[in-house]
């Protein structure tokens, strides 16, 4: 019986995300067996350091991404939200899987909305594209960076003064934590991260084999809304020490894509949107947009000020 490796990060949520890809591809072909070969990456290893501070890319991706090209694994399963917008020479996206709901939750200690929590609330949240965003919508609340597990954040929480954590809604989801959602965040209020709530299949570009065998996984929506996304985020040439948010949503034979931009502080916010039915073009469109109403500036002024 032909053995087909998947490869995954080893925390909770990356193994139910694998353990999910592969009890679908054995539903597809139970003349084939598929084994799991957990990964520990860089992000994985340093949990005392905010990943802007890191500044490294393919922080959750690397380790993964080597084993695909020593043909250690057949295949890697990521959040699509961690893979960098350029893969390693040989590698690719071999299927994008249907996306979980894309926006940011907000768990707090309390059932009070972040629109109704006390002036100097504490919120627990590592990503500058959320803190932008908190602190131009609620520029009274205090940020405290928190990094870990989905576990160890929610532990966190337990033990802290702080009064919620932001999270994504699709991994609390796929943790069956939805009695913990104090409150969905709209994306008036949040504007997601690219490619959130979506799963990507990494694969070597060499073997059409396997690019065969996921193609039953490969959701077209969700393929059209996170290219889209993932084209916007690449003219930006931003990453985790950028504040930007981009979503897709199909409609039709279209996809609208909106865009966001923020400075550091949150005082800048610059948004942009557009309609298309090719991904990549539109994405560059948003992305230029963006630029015309001075993103360009903002950027610049975060990588000087993170470099320095």
């Amino acid at each position: 019986m032909e053995t087909i490796r998947i490869g995954t990060r080893e925390s909770q949520l990356a193994l139910w995300q694998a353990q999910w890809v592969k009890s679908r591809l054995e539903e597809f072909y139970p003349h084939k067996k598929f084994v799991l070969v957990p990964m520990k990456t860089k992000g994985d290893k340093i949990l005392d350091v905010p990943l802007a501070k890191i500044g490294d890319k393919g922080l959750f991706t690397k380790e993964l991404e080597h084993g695909l090209l020593r043909d250690e694994i057949d295949c890697a399963v990521h959040s699509c939200k961690d893979l960098p917008t350029t893969l390693p020479e040989g590698l690719e996206i071999g299927a994008f899987c249907e996306r979980e709901d894309p926006r940011d939750v907000f768990l707090g200690k309390s059932e009070q909305t972040l629109a109704d929590l006390p002036s100097g609330s504490i919120i627990g949240t590592s990503s500058l594209r959320r803190k932008a965003q908190l602190m131009n919508f609620r520029g009274d609340l205090v940020l405290a960076d928190i990094r870990g597990n989905l576990q160890t954040r929610w532990r966190k929480l337990e033990e802290s003064s702080m009064a919620g954590i932001i999270l994504a809604a699709a991994g609390v989801k796929r943790m069956g934590w939805e009695e913990r959602i104090t409150e969905y965040l709209p994306q008036e209020t949040m504007v997601s991260a690219v490619g959130q709530g979506a799963i990507a299949i990494e694969i070597s570009s060499r073997r059409s084999d396997i690019r065969d065998l996921l193609s039953v996984l490969n959701h077209n929506d969700t393929e059209l809304a996170v290219r889209a996304e993932r084209s916007l985020l690449h003219s930006l040439e931003g990453g985790c020490q950028i504040p930007i948010g981009a979503l897709g949503v199909v409609e039709g034979k279209e996809i609208r894509l909106t865009g966001l931009v923020a400075s550091l502080d949150g005082q800048k916010v610059i948004r942009a949107s557009g309609l298309g039915e090719e991904p990549v073009k539109l994405g560059r469109q948003v992305a230029e947009e963006l630029i015309q109403q001075g993103a360009q500036e903002i950027l610049e002024e975060i990588r000087n000020s993170t470099s320095s």
